[in-house]
């Protein structure tokens, strides 16, 4: 069943849709997205995929696995960024959230993770990255305007890097807490590895998904403030091939001509 959003609009070569509710706008996400596998699939052999671990993605990563049209055997997955200092059974570890939401759900051909605790990770993961093309990446956008661990202190539009070890911003962290993934602050690492705006930005297509009010500041600007790293995702809007979802809460009440 097709979901229909309840508003829809362009910012410069970014798309965006609002969704009635958070179900719905997962629900559209991933069903845009398993279209561009599908066509995909049509096309070439191997399909290389990132996508992010966060509470905002539950429901795109749910319907996601639920699409019977999707071969997943043929998809490569990365994931994009991994807190430094956590224990390797640690739930808030971003690759065990994906383990749990998706990579032990359904059979990919490959999956890299990123290793926090290795000291050559930053160049094991970049032979990896760089081997073929990204096709498609599965993104959130943080409450301070981040795109994966690219909070504005260290977010680089022309960063040379693929992935780079960086400190996380207090914003940053306190959001980890605002979603329940930390009983405190004191307990959210405070450095992580993460692949950085111009490796991410590579990708053929990207999915961006943006539930809840307290993304509504960060949303606002990245679809009508400058361009610019004081709000990281404003860069999707020079992307050939991205898409926003957004419900209700994270549009706000605002109009387009905001």
């Amino acid at each position: 069943m097709t979901v229909k959003a309840i508003s829809e609009g362009q910012k410069e070569k970014l798309t965006y849709y609002v969704f009635e509710d958070r179900d719905s706008m997962g629900r559209a996400a991933a069903a845009d997205v398993a279209e561009q596998i599908v066509k995909l699939q049509r096309e070439q052999s191997e399909i290389r995929m990132v996508f992010a671990a966060a509470p905002s993605q539950n429901e795109v990563l749910h319907y996601l696995t639920q699409d019977n049209r999707i071969e997943w055997e043929r998809i490569t997955a990365f994931h994009m960024d991994e807190y430094i200092g956590l224990h390797e059974e640690a739930p808030q570890l971003f690759q065990n959230f994906l383990k749990e939401k998706l990579f032990e759900k359904v059979p990919f051909k490959q999956i890299h993770l990123i290793n926090s605790t290795n000291g050559e990770e930053v160049e094991r993961y970049t032979r990896l990255f760089q081997e073929r093309p990204i096709d498609i990446v599965c993104l959130g956008i943080g409450e301070n305007g981040h795109i994966a661990f690219n909070d504005p202190p260290v977010a680089d539009f022309q960063d040379e890097a693929i992935i780079k070890k960086v400190e996380l911003e207090e914003a940053c962290r306190q959001q980890q807490v605002n979603d329940g993934c930390f009983k405190g602050l004191e307990e959210v690492p405070l450095y992580a590895l993460t692949l950085t705006i111009p490796a991410l930005m590579s990708a053929k297509s990207m999915y961006c998904v943006v539930p809840g009010k307290t993304k509504t500041e960060a949303v606002r600007e990245t679809l009508h403030g400058p361009i610019g790293t004081a709000c990281p995702a404003t860069i999707l809007r020079t992307h050939d091939h991205a898409f926003l979802y957004l419900d209700g809460d994270s549009y706000g009440d605002e109009k387009d001509e905001r």
